[in-house]
């Protein structure tokens, strides 16, 4: 029987990793599947890791119809066993809809990669009806890390290297890795650092000062 899994962690946690995995295993079986992605990081219609591996990918817009997508190529002759389905929190709920339904009436399999929550820790609408619906929620098998070592369940958005809560939900950018932090940004934290605005470059700053060391 098809099934609707979602696999769900925060940025960093290897779920772009694990979808390319996922393509690669079932193709590898001779099942035949599409890889779709929403805004990814790379750029529009690609799915691409930390790794620096990638694919090209059919783009998900507000406007892409999965039921119709699939419909369509099936009656033209096409075979579709699976969907690799990235980037999922930025699809909408009737989207989700519609994979549940090519589950359920089409028995495709529909493999879904997503973080469930964005920098305020509201869930995104396609995140929630996904766990409303799916057959399976995986937890991530790569634990992301805060700065201080704890398990990462937030993601930050920084812009400047400071932390905001504040502004427009989708803004597609990456977790920071250089010593200069981008414009706009984001970072993995702990509930505790998330909760304080502690991003590493915070803390980095209160360890140099005076204030905070043991002699003045």
């Amino acid at each position: 029987m098809a099934e609707l899994q979602l696999f769900t962690g925060t940025m960093d946690s290897g779920k772009s990793t694990l979808a390319l995995q996922t393509s690669h295993n079932h193709a590898a079986r001779g099942r035949i599947g599409r890889i779709f992605t929403s805004q990814d990081r790379a750029g529009t219609a690609t799915l691409s890791s930390r790794l620096d591996l990638s694919v090209d990918a059919i783009e998900v817009d507000d406007t892409f119809n999965f039921w119709h997508y699939v419909v369509d190529s099936l009656t033209s002759g096409g075979r579709i066993d699976y969907l690799i389905c990235d980037e999922a929190q930025f699809y909408t709920p009737d989207q989700v809809d519609q994979l549940a339904r090519l589950v359920d009436d089409l028995q495709i399999d529909v493999f879904a990669f997503g973080i469930m929550t964005d920098f305020r820790t509201r869930l995104f609408p396609g995140s929630a009806r996904m766990v409303e619906l799916a057959d399976r929620v995986h937890p991530p098998q790569v634990e992301a890390l805060c700065w201080c070592g704890k398990r990462a369940t937030h993601n930050a958005r920084t812009e400047n290297g400071e932390m905001v809560t504040e502004g427009e939900v989708i803004v597609v950018g990456d977790v920071e890795r250089a010593d200069e932090p981008p414009e706009v940004g984001y970072e993995v934290l702990c509930r505790l650092h998330h909760r304080r605005r502690m991003t590493a470059a915070r803390a980095h700053a209160a360890a140099l000062s005076p204030d905070v060391l043991p002699f003045g």
